[in-house]
Formats: C-alpha cells, structure tokens, sequence
C-alpha cells in the first residue's frame, strides 16, 4: 500500500473500464484522484465507491476536447490538492470499419478525441507538474498503435500517433523531472468492444466481432475474441492489468523509464 501515497492523479475517461479501474487503483495506493468524464452519473458513482473504500476522489465533467476545460480541471486540482503529479490521459473511441466507408467527418472526430486531447492534457499538464517538482505522464495507445488491423485503421493512425507523441514531449521533458510513457493494451474484456462496428475486420481477415457476437447484436464475447486473433496467452486481458501498469509508470518505482512503451497484451504482439 502506498506506492503513490502524497501524489495527485487526474484521470481522463474515468467512469468506465481502464480508466475506472485506474482511478480505483491509484486512490487504493494513496493518491488523490480527479475523475473525469463525460458521463457525470457513471463517474460519480466512481468517485462515491472510491471515497466509502477509504480514497480520496472528485469527479468533474470533462469533454477532453474542450481545451478551455482542460485549462479549468488543471487549475481546480491545483486549488483542490496543491498539486499535480500524474496525469492518465485515458478518454477515447474507437470505432471501426472499412477505410472506404470512413467519411473526413468521422476521421476529424476520431482524431479529435483520440490525438487532440492527449496533446491538450499533456501541454496543460507540463506547467503544473513542473511547478511540482516533476511527475508522470501516461497516455494510453493501444497495440493498434503498434501493430496495422484492417478494419481499425483509422484508429491506428490515432494510437500510433500518441505513440510517437508520447518519445518527442518524453524527450523535450527528459531533464525537467517529468517522465512521459505509453500504455499499449491489447485485447481488454471493457464494454468498449460492445461500441465498436460489428463490421471491424480481424488482423488476418474476416470479422472478429461478427465471429464472436453472442446474442447477435452488438454485445461481443471478448473471449472469444482474444481466442479468434490467437492472443498466445490465450485468453483476453482484465482492466486492472492495465491499471496495474499504469500504477507502476505513476509511482517512483519507474523513475529512469521515459519514452517508454508498456505493452500488455498477453503476447499479441510478439
């Protein structure tokens, strides 16, 4: 217990998935934890189960797009807890589907949600962690950051984006006190599989999602889905695996890791 006791964590995308879990386990080692999200409900319900565990948690609603609320967020954590020291940015979509079918619209708005906030949060962020003596960023890409899926490309040109990203502010922020890492996970059992399009392809061709749909609407077996791309472990990864990665880049054990990329996806990639 302990592992990030004294520090001050903002939490994008917080209400649901890796970033609930995140949240959960940032507070659950002694950090305090604003929440965001832009669902107000889920996110207090959130923030509520955090602080009857003994934690110490806010929420406030974010549009992570919205650069005048990100300014906001900072400078209420700042008044709220003196500081910041670590910063997930978490929030985004991922939609799929043919390239040919994607419209600009949809490619700005993934681009948006996916690319722009993380750039947002992280240059709001350097100025407060600075003023702290240093903390950690972590920006959540995904193995569609690393690796090409048909049917998800779009999205990988957004992870791969904060991938590269995350190694050029890890670079200008190497020598301020401030780490700056990746987070890649891989196939996660989270409710975001159920929001993606039934028509996404599987890496090596066919429609993984239409494949393991069990109740033939949009409510996708995860497992079956980590068994379909042969994740070599075998099976799909849980939220807390992720958080517990994340945990590790926000506490000091990860004090010489910058630019780094932490990938969890039971083999995927390998």
């Amino acid at each position: 217990m302990g592992r990030v006791s004294e520090k001050v964590a903002i939490v994008t995308g917080g209400a649901s998935g890796i970033g609930r879990a995140t949240a959960e386990s940032l507070a659950r080692e002694g950090a305090d934890v604003v929440v965001t999200d832009i669902d107000t409900g889920e996110g207090e319900k959130v923030v509520a189960g955090i602080n009857r565990q003994g934690g110490n948690a806010i929420f406030e609603q974010q549009d992570v797009v919205d650069e005048a609320r990100w300014i906001e967020i900072i400078a209420l954590t700042q008044e709220q807890f003196g500081r910041l020291d670590v910063l997930v940015n978490n929030a985004g979509i991922a939609p799929g589907g043919p390239i040919v079918d994607t419209t600009l619209e949809d490619w700005k708005h993934l681009m948006e949600v996916n690319v722009d906030s993380v750039f947002l949060g992280t240059k709001h962020a350097i100025p407060a962690m600075a003023a702290s003596g240093g903390g950690s960023i972590i920006n959540l890409s995904s193995v569609a950051g690393i690796k090409g899926a048909a049917g998800l490309t779009a999205y990988n040109a957004t992870k791969g984006a904060v991938r590269l990203f995350t190694k050029g502010v890890a670079r200008e922020c190497a020598q301020t006190g401030i780490r700056v890492n990746s987070v890649h996970p891989g196939i996660i059992d989270t409710a975001i599989w159920g929001k993606m399009s039934a028509s996404m392809a599987d890496v090596e061709g066919g429609s993984v999602l239409d494949a393991a749909t069990a109740d033939g609407a949009n409510a996708p077996d995860v497992e079956a889905i980590a068994i379909g791309l042969q994740v070599p472990m075998g099976h799909a990864g849980k939220a807390e695996e992720i958080a517990d990665g994340i945990l590790f880049l926000a506490s000091d054990e990860s004090s010489h890791m910058t630019g780094s990329e932490l990938v969890i996806d039971g083999g995927f990639t390998c």
